[in-house]
């Protein structure tokens, strides 16, 4: 199953609702309108009906992923019985993020990405890097979906994409082991972790960590697809393209840590929240920093992950300067 979210106008302004995907088809299912119909032919009220289709389907993805079976259940029922009445053309619809997580989490797990990475930014790989999965954690304010326009970060000269799985989860994870961090794992998307790789060159020396490096830009989407689609995690094609071209193919059988490790590592003395989504790390190739390349207003950037789709997004313009910090005067 496919899932992701559209926007709608409303009269308050934006309102997301979630739908069933059909990539084939050429068409979305609005699962809210689909349920509200199909209640609405038991003998349900309008008001009734659209007060439980609601609750079943709410604007948050999160919300509706912390249902648990009963969402995917009920996103079936809907679709069997009214689908066809609750139907949009997919290319006419305007995209939200697939998923609104409590928070960004982003890996550090390929290890032909690790290796050049470091050579490009001229430092040395840190041996703690064998020791444990790293990870950093970003704004999940900046989110964005398919087909957005990637806002072009302040002071930001050198922008960057980055290919990489996103894991979905689907139930609270806190202290899970590996063996059974896959219970906990919702589905698959397509995470771009958007690089200022200048002004990450300067968070990197402060050692704490990237800010503004990152924070401008998410990418989530083009929807997740269950985790039952998929009948192993260990090589899935990926791939990037910038304008139509191919600047980087590989899989994910070059991961250093696992999936199931990763999770059950960030879950160690943590909560992980039902709709988060855990970024794999970057594949090899899957950055214009490791091939000699850099990104330039307007660009088209699509990363493609099999089994999931392609998620598009165009590069924005730059912005006019606005206040930064002034460098101060050594203290030591």
């Amino acid at each position: 199953m496919k899932l992701g979210r559209f926007v709608v106008e409303g009269l308050d302004g934006p309102v997301h609702r979630i739908c069933l995907v059909l990539p084939e088809q050429g068409r979305v299912i609005d699962l809210r309108a689909a349920e509200a119909l199909r209640l609405q032919t038991q003998g349900a009220t309008r008001e009734a009906s659209l007060r439980l289709a609601s609750a079943l389907f709410p604007e948050s993805m999160s919300a509706a992923i912390a249902l648990g079976q009963q969402f995917l259940d009920s996103a079936a029922q809907a679709a069997e019985k009214r689908g066809d009445d609750a139907s949009l053309a997919i290319d006419v619809i305007k995209w939200g993020a697939a998923c609104d997580p409590s928070v960004v989490r982003d890996g550090l797990t390929f290890t032909k990405h690790i290796r050049q990475f470091h050579e490009r930014m001229n430092v040395t790989p840190q041996p703690a890097l064998l020791d444990i999965p790293g990870y950093f954690k970003g704004s999940p304010w900046t989110v964005i979906g398919n087909d957005a326009v990637v806002p072009w970060p302040a002071k930001g000269q050198r922008i960057d994409y980055e290919l990489e799985i996103g894991w979905v989860i689907g139930k609270l994870a806190n202290n899970v082991s590996p063996d059974d961090a896959l219970s906990h794992l919702f589905g698959v998307t397509i995470f771009n972790d958007f690089s200022a790789r200048d002004l990450q060159a300067n968070e990197f020396a402060i050692g704490m960590g990237p800010t503004k490096s990152k924070d401008f830009a998410y990418g989530i989407g083009p929807w997740i697809t269950t985790i039952d689609e998929f009948k192993s995690l260990n090589n899935i094609a990926m791939s990037v393209r910038v304008n139509g071209e191919t600047w980087g193919e590989g899989d994910t059988s070059e991961m250093l840590w696992t999936p199931e490790e990763l999770i059950a590592y960030v879950s160690i003395d943590d909560h992980i929240q039902p709709g988060d989504v855990i970024g794999s790390g970057t594949m090899g190739n899957g950055s214009a920093l490791e091939i000699g390349r850099s990104l330039n207003p307007g660009d088209l950037v699509e990363l493609e992950v099999a089994g999931v789709g392609v998620l598009r997004n165009r590069i924005g313009e730059k912005k006019a300067d606005g206040w930064w910090p002034e460098k101060r005067q050594p203290f030591m």
